[in-house]
């Protein structure tokens, strides 16, 4: 094994998995970050006594690489139900569940106004065939848009409209149903397997989790990259650390500047809106999403992480797809209205995130693996070399430090 440590530029949740790897394995590692702290597109802020994550986010258990990497009991996470509240466009809404984790809304489902007897036994049978196949099968299946493959399966329009299409909006960060059917698939097994929440203090939690298992002078914030090579990187003060082998841990527009050639994905982009109510409107931690699609999703967040609130009132985190800012809080205000009542015309505007790369797009054909190590001692990591998602990110970092470790085990000893 090398002297020169592993330089790791980026500490978002792939590169601080990556760098926990290598370090488990005995290999020296350094962690570049441009910014003030870790978890790049994953902080939590504190706000007027609020924990506000930058943009709406949730821990899924059910994502397999989660339990491996993570204590998720030292998070001490706080769940939302599994299930969500459909507002529809003509003001009604209707609850889904799922049943097996909260018996007493079993039957919620089935009367729910959302699509035929039919749609509904397609939906319960490509669930349990998600549940039941094996992770391998779901990602070697046919390759196909979202709504190609609910048509495929015999989905009414009716219970696309009403139920998929503003369920995914929130998720895949688009309306189309464009993303490709194996990351519907693998996103759906691990929503039905699994528990949905956020840990106690904030998302940021996790990042800070990561970096805790490395030395303390192991990540060194504010020191931006200009340049990388197999052999170091040119710091933007001038400074030239060399290196056994060199990570790019950045975000795809990041990585691409500092690889040229390197191909990524266009990014979706979503904006999150913080309001402070004097209690909650809603009065349970479930999910509510607006089938007219005027928002994505909202969510009383202290009504699952009453720690996300110093003061004892409540927070709630609302999405929009794309790009938005505090101009358009009035409209967003108006549509909660619509759903939670006259009240919210007393809330207060605490923040907005706008986040211009929160999630890359996945349309068929989807390579569910793209390639890591990019010879000569670089490697490259991040959710845009798996999948969109919590699970993409650190997965993609165990590939990268795997492809660091087998690359140097193989090297001639000086």
């Amino acid at each position: 094994m090398a002297h020169q440590p592993v330089i790791v530029v980026g500490a978002g949740l792939a590169g601080l998995a990556c760098a926990v790897r290598l370090r488990r394995s005995g290999v020296p590692v350094t962690v570049l970050e441009a910014s003030d702290g870790v978890g790049g597109r994953m902080r939590t802020d504190v706000v007027d006594g609020f924990r506000l994550d930058r943009g709406f986010q949730v821990l899924n258990t059910g994502y397999p690489e989660v339990p491996r990497v993570l204590d998720v009991a030292a998070l001490r996470l706080r769940a939302f139900n599994s299930g969500m509240l459909v507002f529809r466009a003509d003001g009604g809404r209707e609850r889904v569940m799922l049943p097996w984790k909260h018996p007493r809304h079993a039957f919620t489902g089935l009367t729910a106004d959302l699509g035929t007897p039919v749609d509904k036994a397609v939906l319960a049978a490509l669930t349990a065939r998600d549940l039941a196949f094996p992770a391998r099968m779901l990602r070697a299946g046919a390759d196909r848009t979202v709504l190609d493959e609910l048509r495929h399966w015999g989905m009414s329009p009716v219970m696309v409209e009403r139920l998929i299409r503003p369920f995914l909006a929130g998720v895949l960060l688009e309306r189309e149903l464009e993303t490709s059917s194996r990351v519907f698939h693998l996103i759906w097994r691990s929503f039905a397997r699994g528990t949905i929440g956020v840990p106690a203090l904030g998302m940021g939690e996790v990042p800070a989790q990561l970096a805790g298992h490395l030395p303390a002078d192991a990540v060194r914030l504010r020191t931006p990259v200009r340049a990388v090579s197999g052999t170091g990187v040119i710091l933007d003060d001038g400074g030239e650390p060399p290196a056994a082998a060199v990570v790019v841990a950045t975000d795809p527009s990041a990585a691409a500047a500092l690889l040229p050639g390197l191909r990524v994905p266009a990014m979706r982009a979503v904006t999150t809106f913080y309001h402070a109510a004097p209690e909650s409107p809603l009065g349970e931690a479930t999910q509510v999403i607006d089938a007219d699609g005027v928002i994505a999703d909202t969510l009383v967040m202290t009504d699952a992480a009453p720690e996300y609130s110093a003061t004892g009132e409540a927070l709630i985190s609302t999405s929009v797809l794309g790009t938005a800012g505090d101009d358009d809080e009035p409209r967003v205000r108006d549509r909660l209205e619509e759903i939670y009542g006259s009240g919210v015309r007393g809330w207060r505007h605490l923040a907005t995130y706008t986040i211009t790369e929160a999630l890359p797009s996945m349309p068929p054909p989807m390579p569910l693996r793209r390639r890591v190590s990019l010879g000569e001692g670089l490697y490259v990591c991040g959710d845009h070399r798996d999948t969109g998602s919590i699970q993409g990110a650190l997965v993609s970092g165990r590939r990268a430090a795997d492809a660091v470790l087998n690359d140097l085990s193989a090297a001639p000893q000086m």
